[in-house]
């Protein structure tokens, strides 16, 4: 699915380490395309939103009361009040709107066994580091649209697998979606387990880059 089309902001060579992953499925005998359905992703993205709105409303206890809201961290302050103001008609709109991108990963399936997807948008950051501002030159509008890549597959319902993809020049590591169709948790499990016997990425390390600190010596 790569970035959908120019939909999703990258970090520089992550794309490209992902894509280079997807060699070892067609080394197994598999044949790799590049297809992205025809889809309003930034209608997609409304509708994440709306559904992840909805459900924070379960916390909105956590947040009446006042102790248990100082405690709260913005984030999660902004999704329960978001939740909170939604209506009726935003959650039927974003769930026709779920109902459609449904059926189009149905279809999608009929022609694919899986589907193969970046796992993140941008390399492992600094933990001081709240969340990226930008990825790519674009500026992320919310805390957690640089993880939209997980977005739509999260709405599916469908089994996802989480693979490594290997490391870029820093050692920093990248990791694939593996999505299969609904009930099909076995089948991905098992194309998994062929990949990482394929790459054995699970038992490789990067070396230790020059700059991290060398641990003292009594």
């Amino acid at each position: 699915m790569g970035d959908l089309g120019g939909h999703l902001a990258f970090e520089g060579g992550l794309l490209e380490l992902c894509e280079s992953s997807l060699r070892a499925f067609e080394d197994l005998g598999a044949t790799v395309e590049h297809v992205v359905p025809d889809f309003d992703f930034d209608e997609l993205w409304d509708a994440f939103l709306v559904w992840r709105w909805w459900h924070s409303v379960d916390f909105a206890e956590l947040y009446d009361d006042p102790k248990t809201r100082a405690q709260l961290k913005p984030e999660a302050l902004w999704e329960i009040e978001n939740g909170l103001r939604l209506s009726a008609r935003e959650i039927s709109r974003a769930a026709e709107v779920r109902t459609r991108w449904y059926q189009a990963v149905a279809q999608l399936f009929e022609r694919h066994d899986f589907v193969a997807a970046p796992a993140t948008q941008v390399f492992p950051f600094d933990a001081a580091q709240h969340w990226p501002r930008e990825v790519g030159g674009r500026t992320m509008d919310t805390y957690h649209r640089w993880m939209e890549t997980v977005a739509p597959w999260s709405l599916t319902g469908c089994p996802v697998l989480a693979l490594p993809a290997g490391f870029d020049d820093r050692g920093l590591p990248a990791g694939i979606q593996l999505i299969g169709p609904l009930r099909q948790d076995l089948s991905v499990l098992a194309t998994g387990h062929l990949y990482e016997q394929q790459t054995q990425w699970v038992t490789r390390r990067p070396p230790e880059p020059a700059h991290y600190p060398q641990a003292a010596r009594p």
